[in-house]
């Protein structure tokens, strides 16, 4: 019976060209291989499946090539390279960071890096996950690391490189590598099963490639989980199937229910998905994606959506963004990221499920923040407008300034007589407003007070709700 071998070692990068996204540090190796200026030691930094592991190994079987070509590509064929390869070479030493954690461990590392190489120019360590060693192991690393003998380079891979000594990162070149791309993964997918005779739907392989997020490792073993799951073609129904994901279709479906305010949709959806065993994570994930989706319609950016997308998908988009408007996008996409931190802790998964989604089915109802309060700006912008035009209006025609009544004066007596009294001057009374206008007043008044009294209740409830 022969020995199956999982996609993932089959179909590993041999050479550097076959190295995805990686193009800068591919250049600098090359370069340093060209040039002969190999260091000491290197810090590979990245995600899971990005290739860490690989590129030390390809860069180990460069710099111990019998036969390196002209592009500083290593040959496969020299003894070395065989060696690599199978992992029974002698001169590559692999250490899982993990299970070999300890002082002792390193102390026993410590004592044979002064043994020579047994064929290659170089001997070297290869440190998987370094970030678990102790603090201790680091501590008894440093002094190798910083000076070791010149047939001795060390590789070190971590996923989580803030967890790393700066006493270790500052002894090493430290290269970051980055996420594959989607369109990657998809063309390696291709090239796989166009190498084993399988067909596949392309839905189903951009299912594959999204799901891996980034992963070109995690891509090919749900390749590898699929072929076995069934012998014919692949499509996105066995797909969704094995994953125990939920199709996209269900997401607009929710958009039309929240369009109608059908608030039993809710109850509908969250029981299909839990009677499905669907993944609750990747189901908020993938509903957290859906409303990005609309919300890059909504602004414009259509060409920024998903390249994995179909085109019947697409142009469901742009139908669908009509329903929403920017700020139920924004408000819907900051509650299921609530959500997403606090699915983990949450006893009662379900229920909170059920309320995540009567909630986006409510919103179409709710007024925004932002938009109340514009609203309340400009009304009351309007009626201070209103109220100086009634303050500026000039009187009325009708009302005619009071006389003024000329004093006469008395004739000269040649008897020195007191003056008899003045008859009072009746003044006229100040012209009024009339009372109309009065009452136009006082009723703007009354209703501005009304207003800005119910927009501060309202705004009190929205801020304390928030």
């Amino acid at each position: 019976m022969t020995t199956y071998q999982g996609l993932a070692k089959k179909y590993r990068p041999q050479k550097f060209s076959e190295v995805f996204e990686q193009g800068p540090i591919v250049q600098t190796i090359k370069n340093a291989l060209r040039l002969n200026r190999v260091g000491h030691a290197y810090l590979l930094c990245g995600t899971r499946g990005t290739g860490k592991t690989t590129l030390a190994r390809l860069f180990a079987k460069a710099i111990n090539c019998h036969s390196l070509s002209e592009d500083q590509e290593p040959c496969n064929n020299c003894p070395s390279c065989k060696e690599i390869i199978s992992g029974h070479s002698l001169d590559v030493i692999e250490i899982d960071g993990a299970s070999n954690r300890g002082i002792d461990d390193i102390r026993n590392l410590n004592e044979t890096v002064g043994y020579a190489s047994s064929c290659g120019k170089s001997k070297i360590y290869i440190i998987d996950e370094v970030h678990m060693l102790t603090k201790e192991a680091f501590n008894a690393l440093l002094k190798t690391l910083e000076e070791p003998p010149e047939h001795v380079i060390f590789f070190f891979a971590t996923t989580e490189p803030h967890k790393v000594l700066p006493t270790i990162v500052s002894r090493c070149q430290r290269f970051n590598l980055r996420r594959i791309s989607p369109e990657k993964i998809l063309a390696k997918l291709k090239q796989i099963l166009d190498d084993l005779n399988f067909n596949a739907d392309e839905a189903a392989l951009n299912l594959i490639a999204a799901h891996a997020d980034g992963s070109l490792r995690d891509a090919e073993s749900l390749l590898d989980r699929l072929l076995c799951f069934h012998e014919g073609a692949i499509t996105s129904e066995k797909l969704s199937e094995t994953l125990g994901l939920v199709s996209r279709d269900l997401f607009f479906k929710l958009d039309q229910a929240a369009n109608e305010h059908d608030l039993l949709f809710a109850f509908q959806l969250s029981e299909q998905v839990f009677n499905e065993g669907s993944h609750l994570e990747y189901f908020l994930e993938n509903l957290a994606e859906h409303y990005r989706n609309i919300l890059l319609v909504k602004l414009g950016k259509e060409r920024d959506l998903a390249s994995l997308l179909t085109q019947d998908e697409k142009q469901k988009y742009l139908k669908t963004e009509s329903l929403y408007s920017q700020e139920q996008c924004l408000e819907i996409l900051d509650i299921l990221r609530m959500q997403l931190e606090q699915l983990p802790k949450s006893p009662f998964k379900r229920i909170d499920l059920e309320i995540l989604l009567l909630q986006i089915i409510r919103s179409m109802k709710k007024m925004p923040l932002d938009s109340l309060v514009s609203q309340l700006i400009e009304l009351k912008s309007s009626i201070n407008s209103q109220k100086f035009l009634i303050d500026q209006e000039p009187p009325s025609s009708t009302d005619e300034p009071p006389p003024i009544l000329a004093q006469q004066e008395d004739p000269p007596s040649p008897v020195k007589e007191e003056p008899p009294p003045a008859p009072p001057v009746e003044s006229e009374p100040p012209p009024q407003v009339q009372s109309e206008e009065v009452d136009s007043a006082v009723k703007k008044k009354i209703l501005h007070d009304k207003v800005m009294r119910f927009a501060s209740v309202e705004l009190n409830g929205l801020i304390s709700k928030g």
